[in-house]
């Protein structure tokens, strides 16, 4: 296969491609998704935003509440960051509530409040690539542009019978060929819906359901009995194990938090202080370690911090799309003085109603959770064995 694919004679016509999906997205397709049905580019791109490697059913009760919090896009781009974090979490790839905040905030600096309509300018704004603004610019504003994400490169990759796997530049570079050349000259939002449908729904990664599709006489992989083998796979590589220590440090009432970095993992989320183990104390419970952890506690407690009692309590495993992360957690409990750390800091105490209200990565809030931190009974922590 070669960058270009306009002289495949492989599956249907260009010219009946269309025609077809855009007939079937008529009647089979979704209508009711709670992002459809309107030109507000605003509500659009924040449902593709959130659709990026998420599930529908997923992000629906996320959408909503964030609509109710931010009905547009000014709203979104006056509100701290904290508050945003808070509604995102849970919803994993952090990096993409940042961005969406950054985002507001230059759509009401620079373009008036109002989103681009050319798909170039829409994918020079933070957060938002060629595929996503595509897809906005279709739905907001019909324009003629092409998307490729997930779910459209494996209807292309199966239809088409297209070999390789669809990450590498080179066959990326014919899929996004083969997209635009397959684009009508009207109803580009039915047709950008019917792709997504399409993936999503029959031409799904596990079961496809060949005999409901608009192109089962034409597909290669179905003709071919290549259903389960195209797209071609991602090269699989050993998921590499990492593992962290983390301490629920407790002064009375409150817990110890600590802000993440911007880059990198629960980017800009709090989380708990944390300490990567030595490779030879991951498995054990010696002093030495225990001598680390509580030296790592008292001086994140400042003041007369002294620690009192170290109690290791039940782990948990976190995976990522390219590491599988094994937490530890501590219970540390600190004298009731403990110092406050200063304004400014990137450490806080929070009582149950600040952890509650916090925006906390998945793993961490399981660790509240379990713990019973920001479930308060009558105002009061509770942190039980």
């Amino acid at each position: 296969m070669t960058d270009s694919l306009n002289d495949s004679t492989a599956g249907p016509p260009a010219s009946h491609f269309a025609e077809r999906l855009i007939a079937w997205q008529a009647e089979h397709g979704r209508h009711d998704l709670p992002w459809q049905n309107t030109r507000d580019a605003y509500r659009i791109w924040l449902s593709e935003i959130m659709l990026q490697q998420t599930q529908v059913a997923t992000v629906i009760p996320y959408y909503t509440r964030f609509l109710e919090r931010f009905p547009d896009v000014a709203a979104l781009a006056s509100a701290a960051q904290d508050d945003v974090m808070a509604l995102w979490s849970g919803l994993g790839y952090y990096s993409r509530a940042r961005n969406l905040h950054r985002c507001a905030q230059v759509v009401v600096a620079e373009h008036g409040g109002r989103f681009p309509s050319d798909p170039e300018m829409l994918a020079s704004l933070p957060g938002i690539g060629r595929s996503t603004a595509a897809a906005i610019a279709a739905f907001a504003y019909d324009a003629h542009a092409a998307i490729l994400d997930g779910n459209v490169k494996r209807v292309l990759a199966r239809v088409f019978g297209i070999e390789g796997f669809p990450g590498t530049p080179k066959i990326e570079r014919a899929m996004w060929t083969l997209a635009e050349s397959l684009l009508p000259q009207r109803d580009l939002p039915a047709y950008t819906q019917g792709m997504m449908d399409l993936g999503a729904t029959l031409c799904a990664r596990g079961k496809p359901r060949c005999g409901e599709c608009p192109f089962d006489g034409d597909c290669v992989a179905h003709a071919t009995g290549r259903e389960r083998t195209l797209p071609t796979s991602k090269p699989k590589k050993a998921q590499p194990e990492r593992y962290v220590d983390v301490l629920v440090i407790c002064a009375g009432e409150r817990v110890l938090f600590e802000r993440r970095p911007d880059s990198g993992i629960w980017g800009g989320l709090w989380s708990l202080p944390e300490l990567t183990p030595p490779t030879d104390a991951r498995d054990g419970d010696d002093a030495l370690l225990r001598e680390r952890l509580s030296a790592h506690a008292a001086a994140l407690g400042a003041g007369d911090g002294k620690v009192q009692s170290l109690e290791p309590l039940h782990g948990l495993t976190h995976v990522f799309t390219h590491f599988r992360l094994h937490l530890r957690p501590w219970r540390v409990t600190l004298g009731a003085s403990a110092a406050v750390p200063p304004n400014g800091s990137r450490h806080a105490w929070l009582d149950a109603a600040g952890v509650a209200a916090a925006g906390l990565p998945s793993p961490i809030r399981k660790i509240a959770d379990a713990l019973s931190i920001g479930s308060p009974s009558d105002g009061q922590l509770s942190l039980p064995t």
